[in-house]
């Protein structure tokens, strides 16, 4: 027999909480979730990134516009020459397996590849304006984003859930509205002198920024941001210092130089070099797949800018896109990935403890022997 309520019969029970005070609790837990510190961090180092690109975008924009200057190459080469002047020099001085020397000595060949895809990777994109259209470029362009994914998933061993590829999917419709926009403003319409060679290059250097961007998140998180910029200023120079005097000598030769030219030569350098030197630090706290999600506003940053510079025609549709594309990216960081770890070899490795370890139990066996034995 069960015990009477000391309340009584007609004591009233406690009401089970109403829905308006169970979604007010999960929309605290939302928000505790995804404004942290942290995430707010990152997206605003992804923000500056993003107008380090767009500065690039504008003062090429003008001197291609206004002073009929296109070359993409000696601009590059003015960058990797500052990172060179800069990180390669420090490695110089350091000592130990950090040295440049040393570097050269035991990775050259890997550090040549790393530089030819960076090297390439700019100019490919560059170069395909010539031939596809500016809706293509921007499109094609987000082909990186999924080949970095797998390419993380089989070197770096990222794992990632199912909000990851969800927030992948808002991004890129943030970006397919920001397409949308273009067409109506009529921004689109030069339709390029060759479109399947443009939209080629376009792919080639997405797959190529991929890889760079693997690469460089790899380095940072297991050597060093020096080593990475030092290197690939190293070899940035080199590369581009080549195919600056086969491609462009004639373009260079050609170009009127005034104080006008060379500032805007000198402000696409300085932001390209602090996209180079911050970019690392972002990748390192968070992942080289984020950042890319993250940079995707550059393109929308450009056109704010260019509604006062170049009179671009306004639409509601480009704050719809970058709201499209700051929720994917705040869905993408609220929940970090997994790091799967290699497969590890079915030989144990052999280290002094294990040595000792193994002697121990030789000789333990040995004496449990001898006592059987008697």
């Amino acid at each position: 027999m069960e015990a009477a309520s000391p309340e009584g019969p007609g004591a009233p029970q406690p009401r089970a909480p109403g829905a308006a005070s169970v979604l007010a609790g999960r929309l605290r837990r939302l928000r505790d979730k995804l404004f942290t510190w942290t995430i707010l961090k990152t997206i605003a180092l992804g923000q500056m990134l993003s107008l380090c690109i767009c500065g690039t975008a504008i003062t090429s924009q003008y001197l291609a516009e206004k002073f009929r200057v296109n070359t993409p190459m000696l601009q590059s080469f003015i960058n990797y020459c500052l990172l060179f002047l800069i990180y390669t020099v420090m490695l110089a001085f350091r000592s130990g397996s950090g040295n440049l020397l040393y570097i050269l000595k035991k990775k050259w060949w890997k550090y040549i590849l790393l530089g030819l895809a960076d090297v390439e990777a700019n100019y490919l994109i560059v170069r395909a304006y010539q031939y596809t259209t500016l809706t293509s470029v921007q499109l094609l362009d987000c082909f990186g984003i999924p080949v970095l994914m797998a390419l993380s998933w089989f070197t770096l061993y990222a794992r990632y859930r199912v909000i990851h590829f969800l927030a992948v999917a808002v991004c890129l419709l943030g970006v397919g509205t920001m397409v949308g926009a273009d067409i109506l403003a009529g921004r689109d319409d030069n339709s390029g002198s060759d479109v399947l060679i443009g939209d080629i290059l376009v792919l080639l250097g997405a797959s190529l920024y991929a890889v760079s961007n693997v690469c460089e998140e790899y380095i940072v998180k297991k050597l060093s941001r020096e080593e990475f910029l030092g290197m690939v200023g190293f070899f940035g120079t080199i590369i581009s210092g080549v195919q600056l005097l086969l491609v462009e000598y004639k373009d260079i030769a050609s170009i009127d130089w005034d104080w006008k030219i060379a500032l805007l030569f000198v402000a696409f350098a300085l932001c390209m070099f602090c996209l180079y030197s911050f970019m690392p630090l972002v990748i390192k706290a968070t992942s080289a797949t984020s950042v890319n999600l993250a940079i995707l506003t550059a393109d929308l940053y450009s056109l704010f800018f260019g509604l006062f510079l170049f009179g671009y025609k306004f639409s509601v549709l480009y704050l719809l896109s970058f709201t499209i594309i700051m929720v994917g990216f705040t869905m993408y960081c609220s929940t970090p990935t997994r790091t799967a770890e290699p497969a590890e070899s079915s030989v144990p490795t052999t280290t002094i403890i294990g040595i000792d370890n193994l002697g121990l139990k030789i000789e333990e066996s040995l004496q449990e022997t001898q006592s059987a034995v008697l």
